[in-house]
């Protein structure tokens, strides 16, 4: 049975990895359904965006967040959403798997906490692997 990955990504603090999050999610999508597939459109932008647009994306986001059956974050872009999103899959229980690049600073408050998987590394095809490997493993895969 495919699982539901909830991939977390910057937007509102820089799409500077969006082609990157496009090549991530396509390869999660070979063996599992990603609930939040948008964040790797390059194009998504959050120009001209309401309230009431915010408050849409936050029921949305918060309840596949509780969908989800894990979370592959991609965290060498700081976002405050990103972070919330993490924090809320602690809470909720969910299997969490940090990435960041290995000469960005991950946040203390990310990397200090023992709840999640925090891996760094140095190139694309390291992370695709690292990824691969977790989606293969199941949920019991360590750091």
């Amino acid at each position: 049975m495919k699982r539901k990955i909830y991939f977390s990504g910057s937007i509102s603090g820089g799409r500077q990895d969006a082609a990157l999050y496009a090549r991530i999610i396509a390869l999660m999508q070979q063996t599992d359904i990603v609930l939040t597939e948008h964040v790797g459109d390059v194009n998504y932008s959050t120009k001209g965006r309401s309230v009431s647009d915010e408050q849409a994306i936050y029921e949305q986001d918060t309840a596949w967040l509780r969908a989800s059956d894990l979370v592959i974050a991609e965290c060498t872009q700081p976002s405050l959403g990103v972070g919330y999103e993490l924090a809320l899959a602690e809470q909720l229980g969910k299997p969490v798997y940090v990435f960041h690049r290995r000469d960005r600073h991950l946040s203390a408050m990310i990397a200090g906490d023992p709840y999640f998987h925090v891996f760094a590394y140095e190139t694309e095809d390291e992370l695709l692997t690292l990824i691969a490997e977790i989606l293969k493993n199941g949920n019991d895969s360590t750091t």
